[in-house]
């Protein structure tokens, strides 16, 4: 769903760059609640992962293809906040380093795709928490859900900015239908993708998942016949440096195997994706939205349409600019996030220590 230059006019392009900058400003603040050391090169990962699961467009229907928007993944995995500077973390690359995504239309993507993906999505599964019993199953339930209306509340926002500001004369009527109608179709294969990330998330380290925070309680011991909770959780020694806690050798290896499903997706799997127009570009040339698209000024990047300028192997070409893409905004997104992160204290440091003690111990009950 990535807006070109030209389908929006200069007026409210400013216009919704001014709220994707004040939406970005609210969300480094909040941000710094959401993340600490722990977690900072997480959220990084999540952003570098989405980077690379966008390049993997499924097809839907009647040629029309579709892709991750990331936004839910984002919100249930580091928390809406650090979400929402995730996907724009994403668009940026995109915009500069790829020309996918006008850089007059950055604030409309970063609204679009961002914000209200965001927004709705986190809104929608903490409701369906509260709901559901407090069990793993919920979690991804609510992920799926919390995904698939995230992408068409998308669509809808696309179309109502496209009616205040659009650069065609094209019924209003027409676009919405459209525009909601295919992206239903493509919510369900971002559902799909949440779903199972979470919930691959989940089982290895719930206490991991900002959105499962909460799930697991401490295991309890009676003792004299009263319910203490257990002690916490000795540490894995290694003789040569020193003792090295169970959750943060898990918490490299979680680390260390999302880098490398992002390597693989981004520099080998995209290969295999849908060549259709994803469901915005479908819409726009069928309604003629795109009558006065414009070239994208970074048309002349030498990684433009994701492809490494001078490699003429379509497959080595794409691959490598899949893997740079990937290893650039890991960088950028772990630097903001590392930037922005909660500074530790001894009480953090406590309160941290005995949430992971008691995921493990709730686990291995």
């Amino acid at each position: 769903m990535h807006v070109p230059d030209g389908f929006i006019n200069a007026p409210v392009s400013v216009a919704a760059g001014a709220v994707a900058a004040s939406a970005i400003a609210v969300s480094l603040r909040g941000a710094r609640r959401e993340l600490d050391e722990r977690t900072a090169p997480l959220a990084g990962l999540v952003a570098a992962f989405i980077f690379a699961v966008q390049m993997l467009n499924f097809p839907v229907a009647a040629g029309t293809s579709g892709h991750l928007l990331g936004g839910a993944l984002a919100a249930i995995l580091v928390g809406p906040f650090t979400g929402v500077l995730c996907v724009s973390v994403v668009l940026l690359m995109q915009g500069i380093l790829f020309a996918d995504g006008g850089l007059t239309a950055l604030g409309v993507n970063i609204t679009n795709m961002a914000v209200v993906t965001t927004v709705v999505a986190y809104a929608v599964f903490r409701g369906l928490v509260k709901l559901l019993p407090r069990k793993r199953r919920s979690i991804t339930v609510s992920a799926f859900v919390a995904a698939v209306i995230s992408v068409p509340a998308a669509a809808v926002a696309f179309t109502l900015i496209y009616a205040i500001g659009g650069t065609t004369d094209v019924p209003i009527g027409q676009v919405f239908t459209a525009m909601v109608g295919v992206h239903v179709l493509i919510g369900i294969g971002e559902a799909a993708i949440t779903a199972l990330t979470v919930g691959a998330v989940i089982a290895v380290r719930p206490d991991l998942v900002y959105g499962a925070r909460g799930l697991t309680t401490p295991l309890k011991l009676r003792v004299g016949g009263e319910l203490v909770d257990t002690p916490a959780a000795e540490p894995v020694t290694r003789p040569a440096a020193g003792p090295v806690p169970v959750a943060a050798r898990s918490h490299r290896t979680v680390w260390l195997v999302g880098l490398v499903t992002s390597l693989v997706l981004a520099g080998f799997v995209s290969f295999y994706a849908s060549a259709n127009p994803d469901g915005l570009e479908k819409v726009a040339s069928d309604k003629g939205i795109d009558a006065k698209v414009e070239d994208h000024s970074a048309a002349d990047s030498p990684l433009a349409d994701y492809g490494v300028e001078g490699i003429t192997d379509g497959r080595m070409s794409g691959g490598l600019a899949g893997v740079i893409g990937v290893g650039v905004t890991i960088v950028a997104g772990t630097g903001v996030f590392w930037t922005v992160r909660r500074r530790r204290t001894p009480e953090t440091e406590a309160a941290t220590a005995s949430s992971s003690s008691s995921s493990q111990l709730g686990e291995s009950a």
